[in-house]
């Protein structure tokens, strides 16, 4: 059996690089003509609940990196959720089991408020680097522990610094999960396919432009600073939500409480819901509920 590890890619024969490219592909678009009561856009908020297991997935033992996850338990989600109160809007938290270990209270106000809470890791580890035995246990174990933290069972995924493993669908559709939100192939939610066939499993694609991360990170002992200020990226989130919404197509984004939930910050979220609540025609969901719909109303 050949042991392509040891061969340059240039090398490699063209059913092994086919092979590698087409393992997982996006299938059949999920775009329907019209979302949930006839609105135009779907505005789909998502925030992922890191807090300290960015410090603890790479054995770091960094107080001021913990604290700044704690951060986001202790001032960062209170101001998310009070916002979303504010209008209404639902949205989805993709929590490590770690984070959820550490902070139950946060998972069942979560919950109890009316949002989702969506599978992210056990704590925050690359799925990359794992066998499949152990990433199908790491994966069962953390919806396990989500379902008793919080007493709901999650029903969709998405992989920590989406990096997804070439075993990570086959585990997806082994759990039953109906939809993961990792991946980048469209704009509009499409069906995975495995080897070429069908899942079943709709992606809610992400995109890094959508995510407050590549804006906002900092690591102190690296050259990694924020580089572009709130109101720039404002204007990035908002050219993307009007476009999808010119298209009547969904506008997705991805935040991070610990970035996302300062003074000087927030209002970003604010400022795009109050655009999209003034086109009138807007259907705010969870991922949940937009794969689903998607899934079910997809144009032919």
């Amino acid at each position: 059996m050949t042991d392509y590890s040891k061969m340059e890619p240039w090398q490699w024969p063209e059913a092994h690089w086919r092979g590698l490219v087409n393992h997982v592909r996006a299938g059949r678009t999920y775009k329907p003509k019209s979302w949930k009561g006839g609105a135009r856009c779907a505005f789909a908020l998502s925030f992922d609940s890191d807090h300290e297991t960015n410090e603890l997935r790479d054995g770091g033992k960094s107080v001021g990196r913990m604290a700044w996850g704690q951060y986001g338990n202790r001032v960062g989600v209170p101001m998310i959720l009070n916002l979303l109160k504010k209008y209404d809007v639902p949205a989805t938290f993709f929590v490590p089991a770690v984070a959820a270990l550490l902070h139950p209270d946060e998972q069942r106000r979560v919950v109890a408020e009316g949002h989702e809470i969506g599978l992210h890791s056990w704590i925050h580890e690359l799925n990359s680097v794992l066998s499949y035995d152990d990433e199908r246990n790491i994966m069962m174990r953390s919806a396990d522990t989500l379902e008793k933290v919080t007493g709901v069972r999650v029903v969709g995924s998405r992989t920590a610094s989406w990096d997804f493993s070439p075993h990570t669908l086959r585990i997806t559709k082994e759990m039953g999960l109906a939809y993961d939100t990792s991946l980048m192939a469209d704009i509009d939610c499409y069906e995975l396919l495995l080897d070429g066939e069908p899942t079943g499993v709709v992606e809610l694609p992400v995109e890094w432009i959508r995510d407050d991360a590549p804006y906002f990170m900092m690591l102190r002992f690296q050259n990694l600073r924020p580089y572009t200020p709130p109101e720039g990226v404002f204007d990035i989130f908002r050219r993307e939500f009007e476009a999808a919404y010119e298209e009547g197509g969904i506008f997705q984004l991805t935040c991070h409480p610990h970035m996302i939930g300062y003074r000087s910050r927030i209002w970003i979220i604010e400022e795009l819901i109050r655009l999209a609540k003034a086109k009138g025609d807007v259907w705010f969901a969870t991922h949940a509920d937009v794969a689903a719909f998607a899934r079910d109303n997809a144009a032919d």
